[in-house]
């Protein structure tokens, strides 16, 4: 590897002397011709045989000498410049290759290289700390997925140790299944928004729009937590505008209903109010979906759409952290817009806006 190293530098090297050397062999060759014969012209002498020699091999030496001295010159050019600067980028390269994202190159002086290599290094400085966040983001996902799997699996193995006690009483058999059960639904489900939440990121899933009432899917969905508010004596109040028609993929926006209203449900205490609102704001069908839970603070809100993140402690054995991810990413794909606003203690309202298809009819127009 060395060999070849310093070989190549060496043709390298004759390269750049050869190139000098008839650059020089050239303009040298020229001056010295034209103030030969201006010199001889103007003072009407004759050139002998043995003076054009003289003059052809001093001017070959000139040549040589010019050659090596910008040779020289060029070497030390870009061991200072070139080399310097190549040798910094490539020593971070295998520092990122090694794993280490914390790398960063300072910018070169304007006089010691060419100012392009300030963007070549603008450009890796912005890779590595690209790469960081998504090594960080990688070890979290990695992090939470064990402790979110790591729970259920506890609770199995727990009660299906009791479930093998001698003499055990039917009533008891039924709980300690029960719970196996929805641990194992908790389990699946967690499985399954992590293989839906990889295939949007990674846009394996297409969106397939049709014009639907946006207003009915908004009722089928609220429908099928009836029982939940029934039981728990949960006040629904919607105010829905009617014919509001939209151009989405159907599915994906009922992920996004549904889980805006689990969560709804999850943090309203009994005896609470969850309200649906629906209406028409120039181009865009706003949906609301407000609740009068326990609330969260500005730090918890900035943070709930990342994946595995639980703001509400109290409350981590009912969720694992992905369902509002999903939420927004079904948002970004179908180019709408989330928003929320809570406040502690109070409850919280989760705003989304989807464009109206009356507005995208005009457009195609």
């Amino acid at each position: 590897m060395k060999r070849s190293g310093w070989a190549g530098k060496l043709l390298q090297g004759l390269y750049n002397y050869f190139l000098f050397f008839f650059l020089s062999a050239f303009l040298v060759s020229c001056t010295t011709m034209l103030f030969v014969s201006v010199l001889s012209a103007s003072l009407e002498v004759t050139l002998t045989e043995e003076n054009l020699q003289m003059a052809a091999k001093l001017t070959f030496l000139n040549v040589v000498l010019i050659s090596t001295l910008f040779t020289l010159v060029d070497v030390v050019r870009r061991k200072l410049t070139t080399e310097k600067v190549t040798r910094h980028i490539t020593t971070a390269a295998r520092e990122i290759v090694k794993g280490d994202f914390d790398v960063r190159i300072a910018p070169i002086s304007h006089f010691s290289a060419d100012e392009n290599y300030n963007v070549i290094i603008d450009c890796f400085n912005t890779m590595a700390s690209e790469l960081a966040s998504v090594e960080t983001l990688r070890t979290d996902f990695i992090a939470n997925v064990s402790h979110e799997m790591k729970t259920p699996l506890t609770v199995m193995q727990n009660y299906g140790r009791l479930l093998q006690t001698p003499d055990l009483s039917e009533e008891k058999r039924v709980e300690y299944a029960k719970a196996i059960t929805d641990a194992s639904r908790r389990l699946s489900d967690m499985m399954t928004n992590i293989l839906k939440l990889n295939r949007l990121e990674n846009q394996q899933i297409y969106p397939r729009a049709e014009v639907y009432d946006l207003g009915e899917q908004l009722c089928e969905s609220l429908l099928q937590f009836e029982d939940v508010w029934e039981a728990r004596g949960i006040e629904i109040d919607t105010a829905l505008e009617e014919q509001i028609l939209v151009s989405a993929d159907r599915e994906l926006l009922l992920l996004v209903w549904n889980n805006l209203f689990s969560n709804a449900f999850k943090f309203t205490e009994q005896g609470g109010r969850v309200r649906l609102s629906l209406a028409a704001e120039g181009e865009y069908a706003v949906v609301r979906v407000e609740d009068t839970g326990c609330g969260m603070s500005p730090e918890v809100g900035a943070h709930i759409f990342e994946k595995f993140y639980q703001g509400d402690t109290s409350h981590a054995s009912q969720g694992n952290g992905l369902g509002l991810a999903l939420v927004k990413r079904v948002v970004d794909i179908l180019q709408g817009e989330i928003g929320v606003e809570s406040t502690v203690g109070v409850g919280t309202a989760f705003t989304v806006r989807i464009r109206r298809v009356e507005n995208a009819l005009e457009e195609a127009r």
